[in-house]
């Protein structure tokens, strides 16, 4: 069973129109043991009210290491009737200089993952459960 360890978001000013950026760090444990990292961010008045996301799965526990973690970025988006996301190239990647994170994928590796299930169940329950993150997506419509 998957949960998530919801840290306090952190808020910044946009460079490009001075409205609240917010960026999410979130931890996710398997059965209680660390399983992925999170990372998301969105800026209120901006046209595209999508979040920009990147997951890190792999080798987390205690004696994991950054050759043994993934990465896989997103665009978490939302219409009338439901909630998506799309994997991105990496080139896209908001955190593209931690190396902690491992590798970041393209897309077209990241589809072929064997992880990308378990990456689409996390988006899944961000949507479900980030408050931050599904109060800025429910605001799209």
């Amino acid at each position: 069973m998957l949960s998530i360890d919801f840290e306090s978001p952190k808020f910044s000013k946009c460079p490009c129109c001075g409205t609240t950026t917010t960026t999410l760090t979130r931890f996710v444990y398997r059965d209680g043991n660390a399983h992925a990292i999170y990372y998301a961010a969105f800026t209120e008045g901006h046209t595209d009210r999508t979040v920009r996301a990147l997951v890190s799965i792999g080798g987390w526990g205690n004696e994991g290491t950054s050759d043994q973690r993934i990465a896989m970025v997103l665009k978490l988006w939302a219409d009338e009737t439901e909630f998506g996301a799309t994997v991105l190239d990496a080139e896209n990647s908001l955190w593209s200089g931690s190396p902690l994170l491992g590798r970041i994928l393209d897309r077209a590796e990241a589809l072929a993952h064997p992880s990308i299930g378990d990456v689409f169940c996390i988006t899944d329950r961000i949507v479900a459960e980030d408050s931050f993150v599904r109060s800025h997506l429910e605001r799209t419509h």
